[in-house]
């Protein structure tokens, strides 16, 4: 559901915590491993399962959000933290229970080099997600089926499936402030990457996530909340700048027509009771 975001004096930050290996931490890590935590032992498995696929602790960092007693955070607000603790130029966000298989790190720098000079605009990649209605593309083992590889990847995608999240931290991309819960922020975040000029992709990067998802009356509430979001985002508007009127509308009829109907509407605009602070341009001397 939605919620109104309280004050920083009475919504304390989440708790970000880092690991307490003995391993001295790097400087400047090549990954960011983060997760939010409420089952120890099935974190502790998963972030040696990473190690053991060649994240080692001497090159990339771990840090995770401790949901386990008190619900600190939700996924929004947590990984939200997360990612703005993280100090690696690459964060995965991922899931407790996902494990690597065959794939480590030396398969992951492959991926994400080759999409890189594939589409240097990339910011999000993941192993599932919705490339149009109908069309998924997927890389990964759950309790829906072992191997999965469906799409041409890496396959461009408007959604990404939330176990599994590789951020560029240099694109400053983030999560909504004004969703809540632990669903649809895969396709939250693939949105803001797209409205910031930013792809997302489903890449050949093969692990295991022990869950098969669970669709409940908070899946319900978050799905609602996530299209009313995102349809009053999207919605066709008019934006004023200091210099110009803009119609902002994904209709492509109206998107032809462009400043033919845009310039005597400014004109217009400009002399309504309403409007205010526009000044008379005077017109350079011939």
């Amino acid at each position: 559901m939605t919620h109104t975001p309280a004050s920083p004096s009475i919504m304390s930050p989440p708790r970000v915590a880092r690991s307490t290996s003995d391993v001295p931490s790097p400087s400047e890590p090549r990954y960011t491993i983060a997760t939010l935590v409420t089952n120890p032992a099935q974190y502790d498995a998963m972030c040696a399962s990473f190690q053991a696929g060649g994240f080692d602790e001497a090159s990339c960092e771990y840090i995770h959000i401790d949901n386990t007693e008190t619900e600190q955070t939700d996924a929004y607000r947590g990984l939200n933290a997360l990612l703005n603790a993280a100090r690696a130029s690459i964060v995965i966000l991922c899931h407790q229970d996902v494990r690597l298989l065959q794939d480590g790190r030396a398969s992951l720098d492959d991926r994400l080099n080759a999409l890189t000079h594939r589409d240097p605009t990339w910011a999000l990649a993941g192993n599932a997600g919705g490339v149009a209605p109908g069309r998924l593309a997927l890389r990964l083992t759950d309790p829906h089926g072992r191997d999965q590889h469906t799409g041409n990847l890496p396959e461009r995608v408007m959604s990404l499936d939330e176990n599994f999240i590789v951020v560029r931290r240099d694109a400053r991309i983030g999560f909504s402030n004004d969703l809540s819960g632990f669903h649809f922020y895969g396709a939250d975040i693939c949105l803001h990457a797209q409205h910031m000029g930013y792809s997302a992709y489903v890449i050949d990067f093969h692990l295991e996530h022990l869950s098969p998802g669970k669709k409940d009356q908070s899946f319900t509430a978050a799905e609602q909340a996530f299209a009313r979001k995102w349809s009053r985002t999207l919605q066709p508007r008019w934006m004023q700048t200091t210099c110009s009127l803009i119609h902002l509308s994904g209709d492509p009829v109206r998107q032809s027509l462009g400043r033919v109907i845009d310039r005597p509407l400014a004109r217009l605009a400009r002399r309504l009771p309403s409007a205010r602070g526009w000044k008379t341009i005077q017109k350079a001397p011939a």
